[in-house]
């Protein structure tokens, strides 16, 4: 299987469709039964009831800007239909926020492969510790080698030790070259080392970890264009993929570190992780209309294969799912 039959690819297994299911039913359980006390005893999608889901949607992370919409859909259909049963509203729920994030400008991850034809690909991995970031890289690498693709892993995070370790880790678990200049190394230095092997190997893709930093918003952004401006001397036009990691289970937190990097950095990819231990999914709906930024990944278990290729249409059918 080439990069591009990998990047095209559409239909999940029926594996991969019950481990999205499996890792939305935190979302889901909480989701649902407080739909299910906001229409108890109601017969009528009434303002009672659209200000009980308004609720709901905000403290399920979708976001405030993004709830708002989906309200003002709702209302518009109360208006027209002027009898909406509650029992409809799930449905309706569905049809609505399926429906806007499709006329969002962010486009499904399997019809984005506007550079597969560079070798090697190169995708810089950006996000702040703790969100899985190396375990997304680990992932992302095996499930690439197993598609037939030569990979190789640059550990240009150097501010911790452990950061380097990780990732050297990860590469002898899923039998993909690192390579590493040790802590406190410049890391662009090791992003031009990583790069100037791939293309010395013929390796289909590199990817490059990088520190993750919020505290000085300036620092980041310097540290970051060197990175950029040192792989793009070795590879025009490198890196093709700049990708954001983000923790699903911090919800709004999650929102603002994707505001912080969108602004250091020019993040055209974003995964989001650990879907699977929070009930706070309805952050991904949020993310996704925001930023108009492709959600690319979603983590949804602890198995290599739980990192997934997203697909808003089957996230919101796994999500309404019962």
């Amino acid at each position: 299987m080439g990069l591009f039959d990998f990047f095209k690819k559409k239909e999940k297994t029926v594996e991969e469709k019950e481990a999205l299911d499996k890792g939305l039913e935190k979302t889901k359980d909480t989701f649902f039964s407080k739909i299910s006390k906001a229409v108890v005893g109601k017969s009528t999608v009434d303002d009672d009831v659209l200000d009980e889901l308004e609720e709901i949607l905000v403290t399920s992370d979708v976001g405030v800007s993004t709830t708002l919409k989906i309200i003002d859909r709702i209302q518009a259909r109360v208006a027209r239909d002027k009898y909406l049963n509650t029992s409809e509203l799930n449905g309706i729920l569905k049809e609505e926020i399926q429906a806007l994030l499709e006329e969002n400008n962010s486009t499904d991850f399997e019809n984005l492969a506007s550079y597969t034809n560079q070798k090697p690909y190169v995708i810089m991995v950006v996000g702040v510790n703790g969100v899985g970031k190396t375990t997304t890289i680990g992932k992302l690498a095996y499930q690439l080698r197993e598609a037939g693709q030569k990979v190789v892993l640059g550990a240009a995070d150097t501010f911790r030790a452990a950061a380097v370790d990780q990732i050297k880790l990860w590469g002898e678990r899923v039998n993909v070259r690192v390579v590493s200049q040790g802590m406190n190394a410049d890391p662009a230095s090791v992003a031009f080392d990583t790069l100037q092997s791939a293309v010395a190997n013929q390796e289909d893709i590199a990817i490059i970890d990088t520190a993750g930093r919020l505290h000085n918003k300036v620092g980041l952004m310097n540290e970051l264009s060197k990175i950029k401006n040192v792989m793009n001397k070795v590879v025009p036009g490198a890196p093709h993929e700049i990708l954001l990691v983000l923790d699903a289970s911090t919800g709004q937190n999650a929102i603002e570190q994707c505001k912080q990097f969108t602004q250091a950095t020019d993040v055209n990819a974003l995964a989001l992780t650990k879907l699977d231990g929070t009930a706070k999914g309805g952050v991904v709906i949020g993310i996704s209309d925001q930023f108009k930024i492709p959600v690319k990944y979603i983590g949804v278990g602890e198995k290599m294969t739980d990192l997934q290729l997203f697909n808003k249409k089957e996230f919101v059918e796994s999500l309404f799912k019962q």
